[in-house]
């Protein structure tokens, strides 16, 4: 198994890979998000950026932005942001990253109350995004998303993204999967076995996406990882715990490790 960190955004990213680095993570997952990680800041800094990777002999994964709104119902906003995504991928691509993270647009605002349509949008989006990965030849991990995101939350709702492209993968989150319905990451798992190629692991109390430590929520992780075990899941598992005191990284990740080697 392969554990990895995410760089927070708002802090400089060659400041990061070197606090990551310092920790022991097998790879970095690189949030491509401003302020500090841009793919156009992230195109000045690449050498440096594999410097400071290879400097700690992490690998990387690249995520690509997350506050964009590829499902926006404005057809310039929806535009710029698929063209940001896309740029993104692009320099995703010269940084040689295991695979690639695709967090797709939340529906929100105006587009809520126009569910069939937005969700028409998202789907030409994601199309889009995953043709051009298929065009440069990445694996590209699509993650489930939750509840009041109003798309992509429910196993089934990925039956026909999969049937579309073949070569695309799940990026389990275990902490959206678990608002508002504990069965659902078992559901995932057992629906999408041969399909998972990524996991963000992190603990939540049901409730909302609080990126809490391993153990710290109401997620029954034990579980969660005999049935990744039984599926012979072993890749990458970053841990998207966000808090100011990254001693809760470690603790998360040996908590997580322990429990994939318990015989």
């Amino acid at each position: 198994m392969l554990y990895g960190a995410m760089n927070s955004p708002l802090r400089p990213l060659l400041q990061e890979i070197h606090e990551i680095g310092r920790m022991g993570f097998d790879y970095l997952e690189l949030t491509m998000d401003p302020p500090q990680a841009h793919h156009t800041l992230i195109r000045k800094q690449r050498r440096d950026v594999l410097d400071g990777l290879a400097r700690y002999g992490m690998a990387v994964v690249c995520h690509l932005p997350t506050f964009v709104s590829t499902a926006d119902p404005t057809e310039s906003l929806r535009e710029a942001s698929i063209q940001e995504t896309i740029l993104s991928l692009k320099e995703a691509s010269d940084l040689k990253p295991l695979k690639v993270v695709l967090h797709p647009s939340f529906i929100q605002g105006l587009g809520t109350m126009m569910l069939e349509q937005t969700r028409q949008y998202a789907v030409e989006a994601l199309d889009r995004i995953l043709n051009e990965a298929e065009r440069l030849s990445f694996p590209i991990c699509v993650e489930n998303l939750f509840p009041r995101s109003c798309s992509l939350v429910n196993p089934e709702d990925f039956d026909a993204l999969f049937r579309r492209f073949p070569s695309a993968r799940l990026a389990l989150d275990t902490g959206h999967a678990h608002i508002g319905g504990i069965e659902r990451i078992s559901a995932f798992i057992h629906r999408h076995a041969g399909r998972i190629g990524h996991i963000h692991a992190s603990d939540n109390s049901g409730r909302d996406d609080e990126h809490l430590p391993i153990g710290a929520g109401s997620i029954d992780f034990p579980r969660v990882v005999k049935a990744l075990r039984e599926i012979g899941y072993d890749d990458t598992i970053t841990l998207e715990v966000f808090s100011r005191d990254r001693d809760y990284l470690r603790i998360s990740r040996e908590k997580l490790s322990a429990m994939f080697t318990a015989v």
